[in-house]
């Protein structure tokens, strides 16, 4: 490599132009181990373990265009978070890199219950 020549570390992340017009940088791939993880982040208020680990999420479907869809669900349909839990849930996946739009759906079937929570959250919860 001679001394003029120029590294450039990170990939191309600008739109380019060619002959037949713009091309678009490619979406960066949504982690599902990264969306765990910002999903991780949030907390029932009156528990105090992440609604991951007590078993809340149902599914995550990540589609190649960075979309990302989450069921849901609550502990009790009269959970008085019920309306804060999901907007946390789809700031935190959100902010996931590659990550361009996200859609939550609670939902009630099957219902929740306390076999859903994984060991850490009984460990914590002292639910054995």
């Amino acid at each position: 490599m001679n001394d003029d020549a120029t590294v450039n570390p990170t990939p191309e992340t600008r739109a380019s132009w060619t002959p037949d017009g713009e091309v678009k940088p490619p979406v960066p791939k949504v982690d599902e181990d990264a969306v765990i993880g910002a999903i991780s982040t949030v907390y029932d208020p009156e528990i105090p373990v992440d609604i991951y680990q007590l078993g809340l999420i149902y599914a995550i479907e990540i589609e190649n265009d960075g979309k990302v869809k989450v069921e849901m669900t609550l502990t009790t349909p009269a959970c008085p978070s019920a309306q804060e839990l999901p907007s946390q849930v789809e700031d935190a996946v959100r902010a996931v890199e590659g990550v361009s739009d996200v859609e939550v759906e609670v939902v009630w079937d099957p219902p929740w219950d306390q076999s859903r929570m994984s060991e850490d959250a009984r460990l914590a919860l002292n639910m054995y």
